[in-house]
């Protein structure tokens, strides 16, 4: 790895633990139990991610972000790139990998309790959902994850 490679790993790591800390601060003080966030809490969460993601890839519009959080996930690189954003932020994708462990820490962490049974299901109906698929150039896994998070989660949600 080069030092100039080396670099922009170490600052793309920082810009995370950043956003990391900008969302533990928005969700303010969080009860000691395990008890999940409110909505208002997870779409504040899920707005920052947003915020972060939308300006890298100019070619999705808010109009498609909204789409796409309604559930309408066209397959288009850009589209599939932005959703792909989103995961890694969510740490639920890695170089186009499904985390199963850290998606499920993350779901405990991010959302509110009335939603978790119906998401654990689904994240572990979908765990394989992006075996063999490449991530670049297009962004195949997310795509693939988020549709079939989509398809077998009743109250889907993605920022």
């Amino acid at each position: 790895m080069g030092l100039e490679s080396g670099i922009r790993q170490i600052v793309s790591e920082m810009k995370f633990h950043l956003l990391l800390v900008c969302v533990a601060i928005s969700l303010g003080p969080i009860p000691q139990s395990e008890a999940g966030v409110t909505e208002e809490q997870m779409w504040s969460a899920g707005k920052l991610m947003r915020d972060v993601c939308l300006p890298k890839y100019p070619k999705v519009s808010v109009e498609m972000a909204d789409n796409i959080r309604n559930g309408d996930i066209p397959n288009s690189k850009d589209t599939n790139c932005y959703i792909n954003c989103i995961l890694e932020m969510m740490q639920a994708i890695k170089k186009g990998k499904f985390q199963l462990e850290s998606t499920l820490k993350q779901m405990d962490i991010m959302l509110p309790d009335s939603y978790k049974d119906e998401y654990r299901k689904g994240i572990n109906l979908c765990k394989d959902s992006t075996v063999g698929l490449k991530n670049a150039p297009n962004c195949d896994p997310a795509h693939a994850l988020l549709s079939c998070l989509k398809n077998n989660i009743k109250v889907f949600v993605f920022p």
